[in-house]
């Protein structure tokens, strides 16, 4: 035989590559993956693509451009020319030992202007000649916390005076803190300047230590800020602090952006004419200032602080001098004032701020005709005789058109009779009835003159004395309540089941609720009548975006840098007598709905400053763009990316908690756009409020309910597998019959429902899905609806919040 059999060295067989000058079809859909087909480009056409690219890259740019310096010079148009509007200068001092004339005076005279007539308060306008510009400087005093808020709303820079000697108080540190939350224009901080003379001897490197040190402190709260001026020894300083407010642009605020407002130069009063009804207490409030922010339009009311809102009677242009050539006189200049705007009455805005609510408009049932022949046979049938053993019933003569319960309170002659011959005694027992009865006509006469007055002024205040020990008594419940927060924080919801009451009266408008985010709720169930005085808008967004596009585009109003008279028609005397030219007077622009009232919606945070417990419905100062108002806010959770679930329901939350975003609820006016808001604690000390909450405007959602919970909490008595004897939840047997639909659950996880009821003192047998454990709690959560307070105007002199 010969070598072995061999076999070729591979067996796998290469067939020819198929060629083709173009893809199939199928390869295409194969590449493509169920994509469009696209047929490839050329180099050339790819070439005049990214060509066109880069033009219109170049186009989109310098557009962008041309529109940012646009908007840059119609913003500075306000200010420029002869009578361009002055810029406005907010003076704040953060410190007690600051002279703020002294300062305004070093900023003057760095451009040579004088320096006489500066006031400690008030405003005071400068001409600078040398940047072509006007300030208007509204100094405020230490301490003005209010009057400062309102002159930075209206504010176009914020001068920050702080002193070198003292370190800033805690009063500015707040005030800072709350301006922050408000809004805050161009910040210009700058060391106060001082005539002692221990500054003069400081050394150069202290003195760079200060300026390092404040500038680090005022970079929190305006984190834009560069460099503290330094108007004490550097002279160049206030030279370049000045010409930063006059040449330079400010930031707008972006709440002001689309609202008009106003800062007053003069105030007067008119009384109004014997033919109006108001005469006696309303008049003609006139105003003359510089239109800012958005146009003027006279439809749209107008909100003074602290005041109220207003109608606008007429816009009237400021005096100016005008010549005017006569025959004999020759050129004679008169100053003149003309008619710029009027409302127009069809679509002015009127001062209803809440609906009338018709009762007449509710359920009623009607009584049929079969109803109606009857109540006819039955008062046509004589009253017969009452039986033996029961009261009889007595018919009395009284005035026609007296009713029923009016007739209750009417003695019969016979009465009188009966007491006559009831009545016995001696002549002096009569003697001392008569004397009593006297006194009595006194005091009844003292209990009508205090009811006229609680008629007159709408309630009736008194101060209930205490003594010491009830006075320490209350002392240690308000201490106790930073021990109720802990343990609200611990033990959240949770209630004790009243022994002496049945749970089913106790918490008879709680309901339990299967599911708190899916569980069918109707918004319309059982609301109060207050609920019949509110507006509510079908789609809110859609309604402010139109409001706000037509406010800038209605006929008939006054561009802003105008320098204009407002006369505003039934204002009462006494706004005019809170005007003092020491401190700003205001006034803002309402859009169109905003007087009205609803339910309002804030997003807030608690300041981490404040370390005192809030509790729902405690008095609060509401700092809400234009307006201040007293307010008992309710809280709720705030569903994270602002969901409402499927049925809108949200927890009612008993403290405001740190650190957690919640909803702040209130009736109030409404409000447009992402306005700013402020929760203020009033202190015994008016001027110096405590910073509690800030946030901003959610929405008006008349739909949010929002649910307080309960949980009532059993023992686990005995436990078998699944299955447990549960006490102390309730205490007698028709509570547990009443609850026993609802669903219960464990804090370790488990859910399981009431079986039966064992014995007559509330224990009960309860099945769960899974085992349990004696160290287990088991709880019946319960829900209610709650409702928010109504809001008043906040004025210094009013008292505490109350319900109106």
């Amino acid at each position: 035989m010969g070598d072995g059999h061999s076999h070729r060295p591979t067996l796998k067989q290469e067939n020819k590559r198929f060629k083709s000058k173009h893809a199939t079809k199928s390869s295409l859909k194969e590449a493509a993956k169920g994509l469009p087909l696209v047929s490839p480009k050329s180099t050339k056409s790819l070439q005049k693509e990214a060509a066109q690219r880069r033009l219109n890259r170049k186009n989109a740019a310098k557009q962008e451009q041309t529109r940012k310096r646009s908007a840059l010079i119609s913003a500075a148009r306000i200010f420029q020319g002869t009578g361009g509007a002055p810029r406005m200068i907010a003076v704040i001092p953060l410190s007690d030992d600051i002279d703020v004339t002294l300062s305004i005076s070093t900023l003057a005279r760095s451009v040579g202007a004088d320096t006489e007539g500066i006031p400690s308060q008030g405003t005071f306008k400068l001409r600078v000649d040398r940047f072509k510009s006007t300030l208007q400087f509204i100094i405020l005093p230490y301490g003005s916390f209010y009057s400062a808020m309102d002159a930075i709303k209206v504010a176009d820079y914020t001068l920050l005076l702080m002193s070198s000697t003292t370190e800033v108080t805690s009063w500015g540190e707040n005030l800072l803190r709350t301006v922050q939350a408000q809004g805050l224009p161009t910040v210009v901080p700058v060391v106060a300047a001082s005539s002692s003379s221990d500054v003069a001897d400081e050394k150069a490197k202290d003195r760079r230590a200060l300026l390092k040190s404040l500038l680090s402190f005022i970079q929190y709260f305006a984190p834009h800020i560069t460099r503290v001026y330094d108007l004490e020894n550097a002279e160049s300083d206030s030279l370049i602090a000045l010409r930063s407010m006059c040449e330079g642009l400010p930031s707008g605020v972006r709440w002001r952006e689309g609202r008009v407002y106003l800062c007053a130069d003069s105030v007067d009063w008119e009384m109004a004419t014997a033919d109006d009804p108001q005469s006696s207490t309303a008049g003609t409030l006139k105003v003359t200032g510089v239109v800012r922010g958005a146009p003027l339009s006279p439809n749209r009311l107008i909100h003074i602080p602290e005041q109220g809102d207003f109608q606008i009677q007429k816009i009237m242009s400021f005096p100016s001098s005008v010549p005017s050539r006569s025959h004999h006189e020759g050129m004679d200049a008169t100053p003149t004032s003309t008619l710029l705007a009027e409302p127009d009455s069809t679509s002015a805005d009127s001062l209803v701020s809440t609906n009338q609510p018709d009762d007449m408009m509710n359920e009623q049932t009607w009584p049929t005709e079969d109803e109606m022949k009857g109540l006819r046979d039955d008062i046509s049938k004589p009253i017969p005789d009452a039986p033996e053993g029961t009261t009889p019933k007595t018919i009395k003569r009284v005035p026609k058109g007296t009713s029923q319960y009016q007739a209750a309170w009417i003695i019969d002659e016979e009465d009188e009779n009966e007491a006559e011959v009831s009545s016995e005694g001696s002549d002096e027992e009569m003697k001392s009835v008569e004397e009593d009865g006297q006194s009595e006509r006194d005091h009844g006469s003292e209990v009508m003159e205090d009811l006229d007055m609680a008629t007159e002024f709408g309630h009736e205040e008194t101060i209930e004395e205490h003594d010491a020990e009830e006075e320490s008594r209350q002392l240690e419940a308000w201490r106790n309540r930073e021990r109720e927060e802990a343990d609200e924080a611990a033990f959240p919801d949770e209630v004790d089941t009243p022994k002496d009451i049945p749970a089913r009266t106790r918490f008879q408008r709680y309901r339990g609720l299967r599911s708190f985010r899916t569980s069918p709720w109707d918004p319309f169930e059982n609301l109060p009548r207050d609920y019949a005085k509110i507006f509510q808008f079908e789609d809110f967004k859609r309604t402010e975006r139109r409001i706000t596009k037509n406010a800038a585009e209605e006929d008939g109003t006054v561009q802003p840098g105008t320098r204009v008279v407002l006369y505003l028609k039934n204002v009462p005397r006494s706004v005019y007598e809170s005007y003092h030219a020491d401190s700003p007077f205001v006034l803002f622009g309402l859009f169109k709905h905003e007087h009205k009232n609803t339910v309002l919606h804030f997003k807030i945070q608690r300041d981490t400053e404040y370390e005192e417990p809030v509790r729902s419905k405690d008095p609060m100062i509401l700092c809400v763009g234009p307006r201040r108002l007293r307010v008992n806010p309710i809280y709720s959770q705030h569903t994270r990316g602002g969901g409402k679930g499927v049925n809108n329901v949200h927890k009612f939350e008993r403290y405001l908690r740190p650190s957690v975003a919640s909803v702040a609820t209130v009736f109030g006016p409404i409000v447009m756009g992402k306005q700013p808001c402020i929760l203020l604690k009033e202190t015994d000390d008016l001027s110096a409020p405590q910073l509690v909450a800030t946030g901003t405007f959610l929405n008006p959602d008349t739909t949010r309910i929002i649910a307080k919970r309960i949980v009532l909490t059993g023992h686990p008595f005995k436990v078998h597998k699944r299955t447990a004897t549960i006490r102390y939840m309730f205490f007698n047997l028709d509570d547990v019959a009443y609850y026993k639909p609802i669903q219960l659950h464990t804090k370790h996880g488990r859910t399981g429902h009431i079986k039966e009821s064992l014995g007559t003192h509330g224990y009960y047998k309860a099945h769960f899905d899974g085992p349990i454990t004696q160290m287990d709690t088991v709880c019946l959560t319960l829900y209610k609806r709650v409702f928010p307070k109504w809001s008043q105007l906040w004025k210094p002199e009013t008292p505490d919040a109350m319900e109106t």
